[in-house]
C-alpha cells in the first residue's frame, strides 16, 4: 500500500509537514497528492493538485491520509471533513481545545488512525527515560517539570492574526506559552509521568503577560492525577536569553533530565544521546502499511488536552509589571527580570510561581 496524503496548510509550520512528506514521496513511501490553503502555495510547495476548499481537494483527491496543519480551532471542523472522507489523520498539537472536541473526535476516529504532531513522542529517548526508570536508576518518581525560557520578538506575534489571542472571530484559539510553543514540554512529561491519557483530578494554571496581547505569554501549571505523581510546567516567551526546554524527572534517588529538542539525556548528570526522533507521518505509514504502533495516538493527549480547557476557562492573564521592551520595530521584545531563574526554580521545585518568592501575585484558577 502506498497511500496518497494531502495536507492542509501549506503556510507556517505547514510548510515542514509539506517537506517531510515531499521527502518520503520521493523515497516512495507516499503520494504526496495535493494540498490546500486561503492563501496561495508559497513557491517551491508545488503539488499535482492545489486548492483554496478543502472539501474540493478530498472531493478531487482520492486521499488516504489528511495532515491537518492549520490555526487550533480549525483542527476539529478539518478532521471531520477528513475523516467523514475516509481519510487517517495527522493533527498539528493541540489536537482540539477542550474534552468535548475531544471525545467527538475520539468518537469520529473510530476505526481510523488518529496522530497527534507531538514530535517528541517519536524520540529515542522516551524509551531510554522508561528503561532507566524501569531499572530503578533514580529511585521512585516524586515529580516531572516541563521548563521552558524563550525570546519572542514582535514579529512571532505578527505572524498570524491568531497568535497571541484567547479568542479569534468568536471561536477559542488559547494560544501561550504552555498550550502552543511548549505544548511538547508538557504532553512529553505527561507522557512519561504515565498519565498522558489520564483526566487530572485537579489542574491549577497561573497565567501572566509581559506584553499587551490578549493570551499569555508566561504561565505556570500543575496538574494533580490519582495514584501518579504530579506535573508541573512552567514557561516564558519574555527570557532574558534563550535556554534549551526540557523535562525534569524527580526521583527519591536522582534525576534525569531530557533536552527534548537536541535529544540530550542526562541520568543523574551522566548525559545520553538519544538520537534523532522518528518522523510522525512517516510513522502513521508504517501503522497503515505494517501495523507497528502509531507514536503519537491521540489517546495519549487527554492530559493535554485538559489543560488546554483549564487555560480557555482561566481568568485573564495578568499584567506583569515589572516588564520591559527592549529594542524596536519587528526585533522589539520584552523582557521580564528574573523569569528565566523562575522557570527553572519552579522545574527545580515543583513549584508554581505563586509558591516561590517572586514580586509577582499570580492569579489561581483551580478546575
Amino acid at each position: 500500500m502506498t497511500p496518497a496524503v494531502v495536507v492542509f496548510g501549506t503556510a507556517g509550520y505547514a510548510r515542514t509537514h509539506l517537506r517531510r512528506a515531499r521527502a518520503l514521496h520521493e523515497r516512495g513511501e507516499l503520494v504526496l497528492a495535493g494540498a490546500c490553503d486561503v492563501r496561495e502555495p508559497p513557491d517551491g510547495d508545488l503539488v499535482p493538485v492545489f486548492t483554496h476548499d478543502p472539501a474540493e481537494l478530498l472531493a478531487r483527491v482520492p486521499a488516504d491520509i489528511a495532515v491537518i496543519a492549520t490555526p487550533p480551532h480549525t483542527h476539529l471542523p478539518l478532521a471531520r471533513l477528513a475523516l467523514a472522507a475516509g481519510c487517517h489523520v495527522l493533527v498539528e498539537k493541540p489536537p482540539v481545545l477542550d474534552l468535548a472536541a475531544f471525545d467527538e473526535l475520539t468518537e469520529r476516529a473510530r476505526g481510523r488512525a488518529c496522530q497527534v504532531g507531538f514530535q517528541s513522542f517519536g524520540s529515542p529517548a522516551v524509551g531510554v527515560i522508561r528503561a532507566a526508570l524501569a531499572r530503578g536508576a533514580i529511585g521512585a518518581v516524586t515529580g516531572i517539570a516541563a521548563a521552558g525560557a524563550w525570546i519572542r520578538r514582535d514579529r512571532y506575534f505578527a505572524r498570524t492574526a491568531w497568535a497571541g489571542r484567547r479568542r479569534l472571530d468568536g471561536h477559542a484559539v488559547v494560544d501561550g506559552a504552555l498550550t502552543n510553543p511548549f505544548a511538547h514540554a508538557v504532553a512529553t512529561a505527561l507522557l512519561l509521568n504515565g498519565t498522558a491519557g489520564a483526566l487530572p483530578e485537579r489542574t491549577t494554571v497561573e497565567l501572566y503577560r509581559a506584553r499587551d496581547i490578549e493570551s499569555d505569554d508566561t504561565a505556570c501549571a500543575r496538574l494533580c492525577f490519582a495514584g501518579a505523581p504530579d506535573v508541573v510546567a512552567a514557561a516564558t516567551l519574555a527570557a532574558e536569553a534563550d535556554h534549551e526546554p526540557y523535562v525534569l524527572i524527580h526521583g527519591t534517588d536522582g534525576r534525569i533530565r531530557w533536552h527534548y529538542k537536541t535529544d540530550v539525556v542526562l541520568i543523574d548528570g551522566e548525559p545520553v544521546q538519544a538520537g534523532p526522533p522518528e518522523d510522525l507521518l512517516a510513522n502513521l505509514v508504517g501503522h497503515l502499511r505494517d501495523g507497528v504502533p502509531l507514536l503519537a495516538p491521540l489517546d495519549a493527549t487527554r492530559a493535554f488536552t485538559a489543560l488546554v480547557e483549564a487555560v480557555r476557562d482561566a481568568p485573564e492573564p495578568r499584567r506583569l509589571p515589572h516588564a520591559r521592551a527592549v529594542g524596536t520595530g519587528p526585533d522589539r521584545r520584552f523582557v521580564v527580570p528574573g523569569v528565566d531563574r523562575a522557570v527553572d526554580d519552579a522545574a527545580e521545585r515543583l513549584a508554581l510561581f505563586s509558591e516561590l518568592a517572586l514580586p509577582w501575585t499570580p492569579a489561581r484558577e483551580e478546575r
